[in-house]
């Protein structure tokens, strides 16, 4: 995934829409950004103005109407859609506020999800998902299901999961959000610690100023563009 000395995220020209009924929301217009390897960069910016949109873009969640978009030598539009589910699963760790945990299955066999899906051996999904829950402080939590574990618990199974792949990008989108200010700002610490530790770029939409300054640069967006907040 390393495209020389150039940024390792480049976006350019995005444009996305969304048609509702007889209206056409412009959501995002014509946003450049370039992200450089290891670099954490916050987007801010009002609910609804689009940063989950631009973090599912980034990220190959979903596709902008215009532009283009590259991680590393990877040109996302480019992708077919088997491609880019492959690339997402490989290469992009997803945090979100939600969880989204699967209620069915324990911590171990959440994290090492990402791993099943992509057929690598049982016995080294299985090595990797308990280290990394160790990591993060729940060695006594490996068989807990979701509904066993604190919220702040959760949110680390899946910063866990997100990691497990070893994905050269993390996007967290609010990933404090749903939390209290304590537990929030532990998970805030934790994600500074997995950034530096696994050499990660990171992208973070989130309404905490604390994690926001934390980052090496903050953007804001406000009317489909991207500024310097």
């Amino acid at each position: 995934m390393n495209n020389g000395s150039g940024p390792f995220v480049s976006a350019r020209g995005l444009n996305k829409f969304y048609e509702g009924g007889s209206s056409r929301l412009h959501v995002l217009r014509d946003v450049d950004l370039d992200i450089r390897s290891g670099e954490m960069v916050a987007i801010v910016g009002a609910s609804g103005v689009g940063k989950s949109t631009l973090l599912h873009l980034l990220g190959g969640l979903d596709r902008a109407d215009s532009g283009s978009i590259r991680v590393g030598d990877t040109d996302l539009l480019s992708l077919t859609d088997p491609a880019l589910v492959e690339f997402r699963n490989r290469h992009v760790g997803f945090v979100f506020q939600f969880h989204h945990l699967l209620p069915e299955f324990d911590a171990v066999e959440n994290v090492e999800m990402p791993m099943r899906i992509a057929r690598l051996p049982l016995d080294e999904a299985r090595r990797r998902s308990k280290e990394l829950l160790t990591r993060v402080a729940l060695t006594d939590r490996f068989a807990h299901r979701p509904n066993m574990l604190s919220g702040g618990e959760q949110q680390r199974v899946a910063v866990a999961r997100a990691l497990v792949m070893r994905p050269a990008l993390l996007l967290a989108d609010e990933p404090t959000g749903n939390l209290d200010e304590v537990t929030g700002d532990a998970l805030h610490g934790l994600l500074l610690e997995m950034h530096a530790e696994h050499g990660l770029t990171s992208v973070i939409a989130t309404h905490n100023p604390r994690l926001a300054a934390a980052c090496d640069r903050v953007l804001r967006l406000e009317r489909g563009q991207l500024h310097p907040a």
